[in-house]
């Protein structure tokens, strides 16, 4: 059985169908139907079976651009099993730019970045900067899973604030970076508000507003600053 085989063998039309309202970037042909939980535990599967070779020597991985949205999840997946930082950053640099819609980008979270934040900081700066959408969103919500806690420096703010980009995606994700900024990092970011493109800023303060993280004090300051 092939892999694309053996994701046929899990498809569920109703959920593809439902897939397909979610990510209406895609035409629902590009569907299969297969639950992240499914996809989560074959890729494990598959990185298991692989007798410690590198995800890099996985044919699987060298046929790009994939045809289902649940393969290009998939690889993502994989991505995340990788722990040697320099073929994981390398192998995402080249799946970045196949990278289609939002699911996939944000499924794409390797662990293995943990332990590497000053050479991965590199990389997020040249991924912002990018002239693909979805590699922009991806720089910013890896600068918000991993540097807004003990890593945290009040300059990537403006890095994110900088990016004037028109697509929904990038916008969305620049405005959940401030809120989840304004949770954690409140004395730096709130001053940073009114220096946001408008749409971004109201956003933004939407999503901190509907966050438990934030407190309410912090809330009502918000709610003053919205009218």
């Amino acid at each position: 059985m092939t892999l694309q085989e053996k994701l046929f063998s899990l498809r569920d039309e109703k959920y593809a169908a439902f897939s397909a309202k979610l990510i209406p970037t895609l035409p629902p042909d590009r569907f299969i139907g297969v639950r992240s939980p499914q996809l989560r535990a074959l890729a494990k599967e598959l990185f298991k079976d692989s007798n410690n070779q590198t995800i890099k020597q996985s044919h699987f991985f060298e046929k790009l651009p994939h045809r289902y949205h649940e393969e290009n999840m998939l690889h993502a997946y994989l991505l995340c099993e990788e722990k040697k930082y320099d073929i994981l950053v390398d192998e995402t640099e080249r799946f970045l730019p196949y990278i289609d819609n939002w699911a996939v980008c944000d499924s794409l979270a390797p662990r293995a970045f943990v332990r590497h934040k000053e050479e991965l900081l590199l990389r997020i700066e040249k991924w912002m900067t990018a002239e693909h959408e979805y590699t922009v969103r991806f720089g910013i919500g890896m600068l918000m899973r991993h540097y807004l806690d003990a890593d945290f420096r009040p300059e990537h703010l403006r890095w994110v604030a900088d990016i004037q980009r028109e697509e929904y995606y990038i916008k969305m994700m620049q405005a959940w970076y401030f809120a989840t900024a304004l949770a954690k990092q409140w004395d730096a970011t709130f001053p940073m508000l009114d220096s946001l493109e408008g749409w971004v800023r109201g956003k933004s303060i939407q999503k901190a507003l509907e966050s438990y993280r934030v407190t309410d004090d912090h809330k009502a300051i918000l709610r003053d600053l919205r009218g």
